[in-house]
């Protein structure tokens, strides 16, 4: 085990420093397999699990005095093990938080005891102990760097010695070798699924680096250099001693923003080494920082500046050289379709080259030819194709000359087969350098996908010719026929789809975007009202992101003109609908310019002066740009950094519609976050959103709705949804079922407030059960999910059991029960079940198959589901006529439900020790699942600390207690001394279902003994002075069989 834990185990510190053990998957691994050897140690080897070891195992323990049980003496907060070595300290011994453990029978029985702690006990054992079999066998067994010839002294004393000492600890030394084989032989097969660099790998990504370092403003690094000059013919520059670790070389860092970085680059990876030491010419090799998989990945994590400008460069690097390819492509077409070879739409179309070549020139970096590193070649971009693909680009012209316009450029901008942007590949270059894990809001689902439309080349309309011979002009003219050619492009239908698409395939989308980098306003303006009109659809909105147009986009939010600032925002809101854009608009520095824009004095005017209707639309725009961000976690966070939350407050005081619904919007989007819903509440902000559930646009009453659906998690916010008037509006909204999102948000408020008893006292007043009751039938499920949930909250009134009876809820709520969606059928099963507490009810329930249906649904495989049928199962068996007979007629009912308490869903197995109690109370039943194995699962199940468990699962016990020889199987089973320290609970209800366990328990004299003996009586005695009569009678009735026993003892013994 030594050396997995020196060789295989990843620490934050090289060596033997004094680093700690981080959870990584690798670590929780090995954790993992050395905890389950730790645990079937003592049933594997009993001989060698007595074994005292050479020194105590001592480490920093989580564990509290109370874990420990039956076999430990507690007295205050020391805690000893009964069994004690030869010279007579005790195995285990705890005192204050500094634990000492001196065998492997103590150590199984410790991680036992530590249940779901158990991960971070053994951390912390290892972190204190680098070395354990030092500790357990002595030092001549411990782990050697180099040749181990360990194993040959061993054979060698053994053979000279007998004595049996030594037999034992080259057997436990056996056993542990083999551990650590095993170990190192699963890290090998995880260490070999990553990605490790190499020489050529580092090489190229360093000279990339360089060519955007120097002295500039926009450059990533100062500088960047090698620590020596000198390359083996491997491609390492590290010395060989160090290369046997698998390090290749070490770079000198100078960022613009941080101190020197003196870094090493290893096969694993890139780290933060100690430095040049000072009079020396050498380094501090050791590790001061975690591994990272590059450079850049590093240098992000070090340096914002870098970060910063690194994303400023990104599109500048990836960007393909293509206006000559561009500008002969439609030179040619022009030609072959024209016959002629020169004509004047070929001198614009030159003119249109020079022009883009010019803006490309402009935010181009470096002529030099770039030589992209490992990764970047993988994903296909490589720097040295652009000369092959023009030629390729010539020879297809040539080859498809009859062909129209219209077919050359079909396949430009989006599909793979690109010109002008990159396919797949490229499309992600944006956040090529950013870690391909960032976490989203949004899943898979969630995340849009451009449909390509298979488009014909006949029914072309005249719009798409007409912008074609349009586009020639918008290309070639001077800035005044280029405002002209904008201006007559408006002009067409841009919400028709023929259009948007005739713009992306004739190459205008990317004129569009040069467009935005002039310093022409009137350009820019022009350009942005057709993007914004056009950037509806998806194709378009990807291309857009393509092609660099956001981070364009987000530097004109500085521009001191307003019309520019507004159309910006909302282009940014329309293009902003998928991943990758809400993370380019974050990455420079978009989100910060939006709620800048919100930072405006005319909140809560109502007569505007010219000047403040314009901030107002500049808030309007910039708030539906943060509602399209405002998707991504990331996106939510940065706004509330940059000072969102304030801002949103004041805007949600105004009335005006326009600028409410995109407020709202952001707000219920990101009322997911408990952050944000604390600060919903302290900023005052429930009474604005009930005020405008009365508002007259459905839009802006759906986003309230849904913001409150999300913050009535938490009391105090259903608290002030009653007490600003929110459920009067709510109940009324229920009424508009013809607006399904409008209803899906209004059921949903309904639900999360109905949690609390007395709003649910309003709702009865307002006739919400009824409407909701009426609204089972035809309703999607996203309202179903919602209606019932509301239903089943509403059931914690007895007089509502009875209005949905009286109603007729209860046949649709039954019909439920045969659905697939998961959260319907988690909250149909609670809902079928608190009606089922109403004997009239329940006659309904059973009449309509209901029961069978809610046991059948203990087969679903989600636990959720399995656990809200089991709970509606109780109340079905406590209320049915004869409810034994029931329970027997599901074939193979009895089997499942037992089954069921192998699971290791902790709310899975209270409810199945719930539904067990009551299948209990009928004595066929109970021999039945006596058969099925019933009293040993629950057994296992006596050594949880989970209050909730503990109270069904003492339950459950104590009525299968009256079955045969149940009472002494649990004995045997060893589930009474667990049950005693259920006593130690702060849950009355646990303290009475535990004594009514304990007294049937007592009934045999064997479970008489063990009570006694982890000190029952003492805390019984206690509890017989409770007011609470059940649990009084049971403490009583398990001293009197005690003391009964005890005096038994006694005659029998003296006569």
């Amino acid at each position: 085990m030594g050396a997995a834990l020196a060789r295989a185990v990843q620490w934050t510190a090289a060596g033997s420093g004094t680093g700690t053990l981080g959870i990584t998957p690798l670590n929780e691994s090995l954790l993992n397999q050395i905890i389950k050897f730790a645990e079937d140690f003592s049933t594997r080897h009993p001989q060698e699990a007595a074994f005292v070891f050479r020194e105590p195992l001592e480490w920093k323990t989580q564990l509290g005095c109370s874990v420990f049980g039956e076999g430990y003496e507690i007295k205050g907060a020391t805690v000893q093990s009964e069994a004690k070595g030869k010279d007579g300290q005790p195995l285990l011994l705890l005192t204050a938080s500094s634990l000492r453990v001196r065998s492997f029978d103590q150590l199984s029985c410790l991680l036992q005891i530590a249940m779901e702690k158990k991960l971070k006990e053994a951390q912390a054992c290892l972190e204190a102990n680098r070395d354990p079999i030092v500790k357990i066998l002595g030092p001549e067994y411990g782990t050697v760097e180099g040749e181990d010839m360990s194993m040959l002294h061993l054979l060698d004393k053994v053979k000279k010695d007998d004595d049996p000492e030594t037999e034992m600890k080259t057997k436990i030394f056996l056993i542990l070798h083999q551990l650590d084989l095993q170990l190192l032989n699963s890290s090998l097969k995880h260490i070999s699924q990553d990605v490790r660099l190499n020489p050529a790998a580092i090489n190229n990504e360093v000279n990339l680096l360089k060519n955007f370092s120097g002295k500039g403003e926009d450059t990533v690094l100062e500088s960047l250099e090698y620590t020596s000059d000198y390359t083996f013919s491997n491609g390492c520059r590290a010395p060989p001693w160090r290369q046997a670790r698998g390090e290749i070389c070490y770079l000198v860092i100078k960022p613009h923003d941080t101190d020197p970085l003196c870094i090493t680059c290893s096969t694993a990876g890139v780290f933060l080494n100690g430095g040049e030491l000072k009079g020396k010419d050498d380094i501090d090799y050791e590790r001061k920082s975690d591994v990272y998989k590059d450079i850049v990945t590093f240098l992000r994590e070090r340096s914002p500046r870098f970060a910063e400008n690194m994303a400023k460069q990104e599109y500048n690097f990836f960007e393909e050289p293509t206006c000559e390819k561009n500008c002969q492509r439609m030179e040619v077409v022009d030609a072959k379709v024209s016959g002629q070879s020169q004509n004047i739409h070929d001198f614009t179309e030159k003119n249109v080259c020079e022009k883009v070549k010019s803006s490309a020139a402009r935010r181009s970096i470096d002529k030099k030819k770039l030589e992209p590193s490992m990764k970047w070649k993988n994903a296909g971009l490589c720097a040295s194709h652009s000369d092959k693909a023009t030629k390729t680009d010539t020879e297809e012209e040539g080859r498809s000359s009859t062909v129209s316009l219209k077919i050359k450029k079909k396949a430009s901008v989006i599909s793979s087969e690109s010109v002008k942007v990159q396919p797949a590949s490229k499309c992600k270059t944006s956040c090529r350098f950013e870690d391909i894990s960032e976490s989203s809001s949004e899943t898979e689902e969630d995340e849009e996908q451009p449909v390509r439309h298979q488009e014909g080349n006949t029914d072309l309309p005249s719009e798409y010719w007409g912008i074609q011979k349009l586009a020639k002009y918008l290309k070639g003219g001077n800035p005044t026929a280029t405002v002209i050619a904008l201006c007559s492009m408006r002009d067409f239908n841009l919400a028709q789809e023929t259009c948007q698409l005739a713009i992306r395939d004739i190459g205008c989308l990317e004129v569009l975007i040069n467009l935005l980098d002039t310093e022409e306003i009137k350009c820019q303006i022009g350009s942005l009202k057709i993007l914004k009109e056009i950037s509806q659809n998806t194709l378009i909105r990807h291309a857009i992101a393509d092609l660099g147009g956001l981070q364009i986009m987000v530097k004109i939010l500085d521009s001191p003109d307003k019309d520019l600032k507004c159309l910006a925002a909302e282009t940014i809101a329309n293009v902003a609908q998928f991943k990758q854009a809400r993370r380019t608009v974050r990455q420079h520095g978009g989100i910060k310019r939006l709620v800048e824009l919100l930072d405006c004095i005319a909140v809560g005017s109502t007569s505007l002066t010219p000047s403040q209707a314009k901030d107002t639309e500049i808030a309007r725009c910039g708030a539906l740009a943060l509602w399209s961000c405002s998707k991504s976690i990331k996106n939510k966070e940065a706004i509330r950094k940059a000072g969102g939350i304030p801002l949103l407050a004041r805007w949600l005081k105004c009335s005006h519609a326009n600028i409410l619904t995109p407020v709202v919007g952001i707000l219920q989007e990101c009322a997911s976050e408990p952050s944000y819903r604390l600060a919903i509440r302290t900023e005052g902000m429930i009474e604005n959103l009930v005020k405008n559930l009365s508002s007259e646009h459905e839009e802006l009453q759906m986003h309230c709705a849904s913001a409150i659906f999300k913050c009535a998690e938490d009391k105090e916010t259903r608290d002030l949804v009653r007490q600003h008037g929110g459920l009067q509006p709510l109940s009324v909204l229920l009424g508009n079922s013809e607006n399904k999102q409008l209803l899906a948000a209004v059921t949903g408020a309904i639900w999360k407030c109905a949690i609390s008893g007395e709003n649910v006292s309003k709702f009865r007043e307002y006739k919400v059960v009824e409407a909701l009751v009426e609204l089972l039938t035809d309703q999607p499920e996203e309202v179903l999910v919602n209606i019932v949930g509301a239903l089943g909250e509403c059931c914690q009134e007895p007089i509502n059991r009875t209005i949905i009876r009286k109603c007729g809820g209860i046949p649709p709520l039954v019909k439920l029960l045969t659905g697939t969606d998961q959260a319907l059928l988690v909250n149909v099963t609670k809902a079928v079940g608190a009606c089922a507490t109403e004997p009239e009810n329940m006659m309904i329930i059973d009449h309509l198959d209901g029961v069978r249906l809610l046991w059948s649904l203990l087969k679903n495989p989600n636990p959720d589901v399995q656990a809200s049928a089991a709970w509606a199962i109780c109340p079905c068996i406590e209320n049915a006529k004869d409810a034994g007979e029931m329970v027997r007629s599901f074939v193979g009912g009895l089997e499942l439900i037992v089954n069921l308490l192998k699971s290791k869903n902790k709310e899975v197995l209270a409810s199945v020790c719930a539904a067990i109690t009551n299948i209990a109370k009928d004595e066929e039943n109970l021999a039945v699942i006596t058969d099925h194995g019933v009293v040993p699962l629950l057994s296992k199940l006596a050594n949880t600390n989970n209050d909730k468990l503990r109270r069904h699962l003492a339950e459950a016990i104590s009525h299968c207690c009256l079955w045969g020889s149940n009472r002494v199987t649990f004995g045997e089973t060893k589930a009474v001394a667990p049950l005693v320290r259920y006593l130690k609970s702060n849950d009355p209800s646990v303290h009475r279902a535990t004594a009514q366990a304990l007294y049937q328990l007592s009934e045999d004299p064997n479970n008489c003994i063990t009570m006694h003996e982890n000190g029952v009586v003492k805390l019984l005695l206690a509890m017989v002075g409770s007011t609470d009569e059940t649990l009084q009678e049971a403490a009583a009735g398990c001293i009197a069989n005690i003391r009964r026993l005890a005096l038994a003892t006694e005659k029998a013994k003296y006569g």
